[in-house]
């Protein structure tokens, strides 16, 4: 109560004025607007003024520039600067004083605009690191917003490593330098890595002059290709190559690292101006050949897995780094040339023997063959003269047909011994490839790894019969299937063929057989073991005249014989007649002289 006493009434207080609602004292309001007018900036539509920030959020910032009103301009325009804060001083472009709610309207990005090509080429003069909006991604690079103009930041200049992924950048505020501008087209490119490669180009001098062979350094890896990885090694390249990431074989080098993974790595060798750098990994572990156990031996039995496949054998890895072939002659017992693959293939997992092994020149020859046992061992038990069995043709030549009786165990079939009485002029005649044959067993060859083997022993020789039916000047009807220079084959009875010369194939008419003719065939010859039968057919009719004349010549002969005889006995008759007379007359005598 005592503080309300203490109040005293204002003694120029204008009682009227309140009472009529202007409570501004003394002064009229015109001096009132006027005092307060002349306090403010005076502005014009689309001018460039200095504003202050006074207050902002995420979408508008509030700038005051002296008018008797803020403006507000969109967060958006800001996007290239997103360290703005409240008091930080910005340039707008004054739209309108007000608008129909009386705001006064400003912008940002247009007042940028009005100056931004004069601004870009002060920067590129004085070589001025400014900052940048990335706005999107194009074809080749970025479209990054610089005082407003949309400047070019290509792919390689955005940093100095290669970027794989461009979309992380996008909406990002960054510093760059005005690399280049054309004037006509009113072009800017702008760099980001330039503003790095001349701290880098420190750092790389400070490193070349410290590099030594052998030395380890540990790295980032960059970047990888299908031939190596190249490392950083703090703005320093390197290169391991694909064959030095390791002791094993190695398809690709992601199979090893990983992008960005750090690794110590060992330097191999660089050039004289320290610009190739040669690296290496696998040579910071012992080479596998000298960590191979020393126990293992000829003989021994290892497992690995198939690296790499050629028509020749199969590199076997059975340690990293320590592979042994295995030649494709020492994967079968079987002789036939075979192609590796027929028997395994890359990633396959093996067993093998160790056949040679030599720890100075770090090879290894192996096999899996040595596996199972060698057939030809014990040859004679399995496969005796004399034992039949089932065979795949597996190769003819002129004079035969190879066959595999099994696995490793081959024989030939002499062409002759096919059959009994085909004159078979070439094995395709009488079998094919991969057709099962039966065969037996004729001879043994147990050095050579071959059996001589028959086909037709299989059956009963047939010669025995044909020796009994075409004898020596039987005759048999023949046809004449084929005609050669020498003669001509005749088809006989049975399925036997014969042979007959040009001139036993003359016909009675004294014309030339041909082929197709069915005629009288004498047989002349037979050689049961060649297997030959000759054949005439002009003997068949010229026996037969012979034999006709002889006929003849003994019927004449018989008859001669005959007239002698008559007339020996009529001599007799005659003589014995006469005699007779002679008695009788001499008796006749005797009596009248009695």
């Amino acid at each position: 109560m005592e503080n309300l006493k203490n109040i005293q009434p204002i003694d120029n207080f204008d009682w009227d004025a309140l009472e009529k609602g202007e409570s501004y004292g003394s002064v009229s309001k015109e001096d009132l607007v006027k005092t307060y007018d002349e306090t403010l900036n005076t502005v014009k539509d689309k001018e460039v003024v200095m504003g202050t920030v006074t207050a902002m959020n995420k979408r508008e910032v509030v700038v005051n520039i002296g008018f008797k009103s803020d403006g507000v301009v969109p967060m958006s325009e800001f996007r290239y600067n997103p360290d703005l804060k409240i008091g930080d001083e910005v340039e707008v472009y004054i739209e309108s004083q007000e608008d129909k709610k009386g705001q006064l309207i400003l912008s940002h990005k247009k007042a940028r605009a009005s100056r931004s090509w004069e601004r870009v080429n002060e920067a590129l003069e004085n070589d001025e690191i400014i900052k940048g909006y990335i706005k999107c991604r194009t074809k080749g690079g970025m479209i990054v917003d610089v005082f407003g103009i949309e400047a070019f930041l290509p792919g390689s200049q955005i940093d100095v490593k290669p970027i794989r992924d461009y979309d992380v950048f996008v909406g990002k505020t960054m510093e760059f330098k005005i690399v280049k501008i054309n004037q006509e087209f009113k072009n800017v490119v702008v760099s980001h890595k330039a503003l790095i490669e001349a701290e880098l180009e420190q750092q790389k001098k400070d490193i070349i002059s410290k590099l030594e062979k052998g030395q380890v350094l540990e790295g980032t890896v960059k970047n990888i290709t299908s031939y190596g990885v190249f490392i950083d090694l703090g703005g320093v390249d390197g290169l391991i190559h694909i064959t030095d990431l390791s002791w094993g074989r190695v398809s690709h080098p992601e199979e090893i690292v990983q992008l960005d993974q750090k690794i110590n790595v060992v330097i191999l060798d660089f050039d004289d101006e320290k610009k190739r750098i040669a690296l290496g990994l696998k040579q910071l572990t012992p080479h596998p050949w000298d960590a191979l156990d020393p126990n293992l031996k000829v003989g021994d039995k290892v497992k690995g897995k198939v690296v790499v496949m050629a028509d020749y054998g199969a590199f076997i890895e059975i340690a990293p780094g320590v592979e042994g072939l295995i030649h494709v002659s020492e994967m079968s017992w079987t002789q036939h040339l075979r192609s590796a693959q027929d028997f395994m293939k890359v990633g396959d997992e093996v067993e093998a023997v160790i056949l040679t092994l030599d720890r100075e020149e770090r090879k290894m020859s192996l096999g899996i063959k040595q596996l199972k046992p060698d057939p030809w061992e014990n040859i004679e038990e399995r496969f005796p003269v004399g034992s039949k069995h089932t065979a795949k043709v597996r190769n003819f030549t002129n004079f035969g047909v190879f066959v595999e009786i099994e696995e490793g165990v081959d024989g030939l079939i002499h062409i002759s011994d096919l059959s009994w009485t085909k004159k078979i002029k070439h094995p395709s005649e009488f079998t094919q490839i991969g057709a099962d044959i039966e065969v037996q067993v004729l001879e043994i060859d147990k050095e050579n790894r071959r059996l001589s083997l028959g086909h037709k022993q299989l059956e009963e020789n047939p010669w025995d019969v044909f020796e009994t039916i075409f004898t020596v000047g039987s005759i048999h009807e023949g046809t004449i299937i084929e005609m050669l220079d020498k003669g001509a084959v005749i088809s006989l009875p049975y399925g036997v063929e014969g042979f007959a010369t040009p001139k036993h194939l003359v016909k009675e008419d004294g014309s030339q057989a041909q082929v197709d003719e069915k005629l009288q065939f004498k047989v002349i010859e037979f050689n049961k073991e060649a297997k030959r039968i000759i054949l005439s057919h002009s003997r068949v009719f010229e026996d037969e005249q012979k034999n006709a004349k002889k006929e003849a010549a003994a019927e004449k002969k018989a008859k001669h014989n005959k007239k002698e005889d008559n007339n020996v006995a009529t001599t007799q008759l005659e003589k014995t007649t006469l005699g007779d007379i002679e008695e009788l007359a001499a008796l006749k005598e005797k009596l009248s002289g009695k």
